[in-house]
């Protein structure tokens, strides 16, 4: 059965704050020693959170560093597919990051906090074999998971078809492509971006449904960029072409 949504579970303080401020914590957990963690306690009391107060947060936690604190929480919702595709409503136009079977969910949480940061509008990820939103991808993106809306899909080859017919640009990071990113005028228009695997890359029937792919100009003496560092230059390089525009 397909989780229900996401974050139900957060580690870390940036993470919790987050969580806290959306009203979405149910239980905190704290050690005893971090003092520092004291008006965190204040706030999850404040909001009718029940406090939990342990000697060692380590045992219970999922990440190598929760940073003292763990917090279970009501899960994020995910978005529809819909609604992150839709042209007709007022807010600004579609800027999606698609994630073609990521599997290192810390790549997912940095790529979340990238896309937030640049103003990317909805965020795609498959609801198989690839990794899923853990406690450490929430840790990543530091709270951003809590504005960015997320929707999941079967088939990501499959959603390269639908969000052409919905009118957005597909646009592939491809080492190998002809086409730069950097200045790529249709960034400017309703565009879904797809960032391929770690070592991978994008799959072959992605690739073959996709309107362009663009490659990222790096010397030819350094190793391909990691997916989250990419994603990134694909998101500020959206952001500094939209912005550009009268």
């Amino acid at each position: 059965m397909a989780p229900a949504g996401i974050g139900g579970r957060v580690e870390g303080l940036h993470s919790v704050l987050a969580a806290l401020a959306s009203g979405r914590v149910r239980v905190l957990t704290v050690e005893r020693s971090r003092r520092d963690l004291d008006q965190l306690v204040e706030k999850a009391r404040a909001v009718g959170a029940k406090v939990r107060v342990v000697s060692d947060i380590r045992p219970i936690a999922e990440t190598a560093s929760p940073q003292g604190v763990v917090a279970q929480a009501r899960p994020i919702p995910f978005a529809t597919l819909e609604s992150l595709t839709d042209r007709n409503k007022e807010a600004e136009l579609p800027a999606l990051v698609v994630l073609d079977h990521l599997e290192d969910p810390r790549n997912v949480g940095a790529i979340a906090r990238s896309a937030l940061g640049a103003g990317m509008t909805g965020l795609v990820i498959p609801s198989r074999r690839a990794a899923p939103i853990t406690t450490a991808a929430l840790k990543a993106a530091a709270g951003s998971f809590e504005h960015l809306p997320v929707a999941t899909v079967s088939s990501v080859a499959a959603l390269a078809k639908r969000v052409s017919k919905d009118g957005l640009w597909t646009i592939g990071l491809d080492p190998d492509a002809p086409t730069s990113l950097f200045g790529l005028e249709i960034l400017a228009e309703p565009v879904a971006i797809f960032i391929g695997a770690e070592g991978k890359g994008l799959g072959r029937l992605v690739k073959e449904r996709l309107d362009l792919p663009v490659s990222i100009p790096m010397d030819h003496r350094a190793p391909s960029l990691n997916a989250g560092v990419a994603a990134a230059l694909a998101c500020f390089e959206t952001q500094r072409i939209r912005s550009a525009q009268p």
